[in-house]
């Protein structure tokens, strides 16, 4: 990106689309901003416009990234991520940094707006928050907290559940249509019939359409139809679930938001409960300060939506 297009575009136009690409909706991200939703989609016109390529796909209040706004999304969190890396030696002494890991489906859909609010009221804490879907560095000793998909028990973690998983396929009203009323009546292969949305699985413990409709007996008539799209990341797949390209399998309290707010409906009467969870972990035999106590708990007390 040469200096001459940075010249016409406000940098505050990239911390603008940043945030809707983690809210996946201008009104929130105007709310996080303190600004409108309609300056929030003039700043993101204005970025389309000169680039010379749309960055959203709209569909109705849904949002998807295009294959040119994912690609800007991802350099500019990590040059945010970069300067916000640079300015802490700048920081003052007193501040008291906690490090936090977490996987990227936990940090995208749930994670990130209960850290902008623990930093509100704790300005003197700096947070620094690792994503990654390797369990070895979820684990490492390097962090102060962790957030890991298990069962409860961890040989260097203090776990204490978040909430348990429990995993239903979801899909947008968009795209139902006239399914929409019989949502939740709706049959295995109706739901399969729609066009599932898959991810790669990169633990084995994790469930895929596969996994779902084999642990409840194989409800559908002929063998689980290869997916429609399959995504690098879960929080991809939701995302395309969002934007109606089919059926996402769901973990709950993940995407209770959505739920509650209509954006994604619950399709079906059978939900898998996988004896995981996402469990929140204090350090075993080492000290804590203050502050990742402080965090500890308010994780803990807001627990899912």
């Amino acid at each position: 990106m040469g200096s001459a297009l940075l010249d016409h575009i406000p940098l505050e136009a990239f911390r603008v689309f940043d945030s809707a690409c983690r809210h996946m909706n201008f009104s929130r991200a105007g709310r996080e901003l303190n600004i409108t939703q309609a300056a929030v989609s003039r700043r993101i016109k204005l970025l389309e416009e000169e680039l010379g390529a749309p960055l959203f796909t709209r569909k109705g209040k849904n949002l998807a990234l295009t294959p040119s706004g994912e690609r800007l999304s991802i350099r500019i969190r990590s040059t945010l991520e970069y300067l916000e890396e640079s300015l802490e030696p700048f920081r003052s002494a007193r501040s008291e940094v906690v490090s936090l890991a977490a996987s990227g489906s936990v940090s995208h859909l749930w994670l990130g707006e209960r850290l902008r609010a623990f930093s509100k009221d704790n300005p003197a804490v700096s947070l620094r928050l690792m994503t990654t879907d390797s369990p070895t560095e979820l684990a490492s000793e390097n962090n102060d907290l962790v957030i890991l998909y298990s069962t409860g028990e961890h040989p260097r973690w203090h776990l204490t559940l978040l909430f348990a998983e429990d995993l239903v396929p979801v899909a947008s009203p968009a795209c139902l249509g006239d399914l929409l009323t019989r949502a939740a009546d709706l049959s295995a292969d109706e739901i399969a019939a729609l066009g599932l949305i898959d991810y790669e699985r990169f633990n084995a413990h994790w469930i895929s359409f596969r996994q779902w409709f084999g642990r409840l007996g194989n409800p559908l008539k002929g063998p689980v139809p290869p997916p429609r799209f399959s995504f690098s990341t879960y929080a991809l797949a939701i995302n395309a679930a969002l934007a109606g390209d089919g059926v996402a399998l769901g973990s709950r309290a993940l995407i209770a938001r959505h739920l509650e707010e209509g954006r994604l409906v619950a399709l079906g009467s059978q939900s898998l409960h996988t004896g995981f969870g996402y469990y929140l972990g204090l350090p075993r035999g080492r000290e804590v300060g203050p502050a990742v106590r402080a965090l500890h708990n308010a994780l803990l007390r807001q627990g899912p939506e």
